[in-house]
């Protein structure tokens, strides 16, 4: 009788779903490498365009069959590096992450011709990035922070069908919203006297000024970009490569409000298409309204809201336990099948 009923069980597990009967990678797992040449995840991805063949670089952190996350950094123009706060958090529970440089950016070719910073030909990017992994809807989680976050949803909005689950960290879904939150709210909290300059330099196009960045740094940028006395040395990294020629085209000279090919961006309307499981992120000192976000995760059809009290617009470093543990959260419930995750309120 007790060898049937072993026999029985075993049947049943047998029947399970594969990805049921995959437990958590093992160390040895986690960090395999089966490549000919062993590069520490490193491989660089030819891409396609109008303009022709470049290159892009990605690096492989971990190895997850369930759980792999493509990083979108921020910018236009800046650098996978400060998503190195992942690193304290993502690894010890077995999560797959991704490091990207987008075209342009840090160690990918950088190409000189201005057609190609277009929104649409970096969601064409992104998917042969996700092609070439390897990803597809039974592994791969998309997180976009700042202008990854508008990459995302529009590589979302297109190629949906491909994605497991989706983070939007950080990002409005309205570029007019932003700038109006920029001007009746953000800049409101500041010294009139600091607004004012900013404004004069701004109408004098003087955003190279030693000035200009004198003012911003610590009446805006301390405050809401990164609330750290010192800041990181992932984000000085990335800040020192940004490449400025895509930046100021795309986005506009500075944070403190946007302009360029962005400025009339807004896919509020369309949110209702976005069918994945889906994080939102805010923060309560960001650059982005976090009403907003909040707004966000109700109108996409299985949203998810986490608030970072402390955080600002880098929340992974200034509000760091808040942002890794619910993004670990939301990853491992969306692996085990429920579409929504409920955060406690701080």
């Amino acid at each position: 009788m007790r060898r049937a009923l072993l026999l029985f069980i075993t049947f049943i597990i047998a029947t399970f779903p594969a990805t049921a009967q995959k437990a958590a990678p093992s160390l040895r797992s986690y960090f395999a490498d089966a490549a000919a040449v062993r590069e520490g995840g490193v491989k660089l991805i030819p891409i396609q365009t109008p303009k022709g063949i470049f290159k892009v670089w990605t690096k492989r952190f971990g190895n997850n069959p369930r759980i792999k996350v493509l990083l979108l950094h921020g910018g236009p123009g800046f650098t996978h590096e400060y998503f190195e706060s992942l690193e304290g958090f993502l690894p010890a529970e077995g999560i797959e992450f991704i490091y990207y440089d987008q075209l342009g950016s840090a160690f990918s070719d950088q190409p000189k011709d201005p057609d190609l910073w277009t929104t649409e030909r970096f969601v064409e990017e992104v998917e042969q990035v996700r092609a070439a992994l390897g990803l597809n809807r039974d592994n791969f989680y998309l997180l976009g922070h700042s202008w990854g976050g508008i990459l995302a949803v529009e590589y979302a909005l297109k190629y949906g069908g491909n994605l497991k689950g989706l983070i939007i960290s950080n990002m409005m879904m309205s570029i007019p919203d932003y700038n109006r939150y920029a001007d009746e709210v953000l800049a409101k909290g500041m010294d009139p006297a600091v607004v004012k300059e900013v404004k004069e330099l701004e109408a004098k196009g003087l955003y190279e000024s030693p000035r200009y960045m004198e003012l911003l740094i610590p009446h805006f940028y301390a405050k809401h970009l990164c609330r750290l006395p010192e800041w990181p040395d992932a984000f000085n990294r990335a800040a020192a490569r940004v490449n400025r020629s895509i930046y100021v085209l795309m986005q506009g000279p500075s944070e403190f409000g946007a302009s360029g090919r962005l400025e009339k961006w807004d896919r509020k309307a369309d949110l209702p298409k976005l069918a994945m499981p889906t994080l939102v992120i805010g923060s309560a000192h960001d650059t982005m309204d976090p009403a907003h976000m909040k707004w966000v995760a109700s109108q996409v059809q299985h949203g998810s809201y986490l608030l970072c009290p402390n955080g600002s617009h880098l929340a992974m470093w200034d509000d760091q336990r808040t942002y890794n543990l619910g993004l670990i959260r939301f990853l491992k419930e969306t692996d085990a099948g429920r579409k929504t995750v409920r955060f406690a309120k701080p």
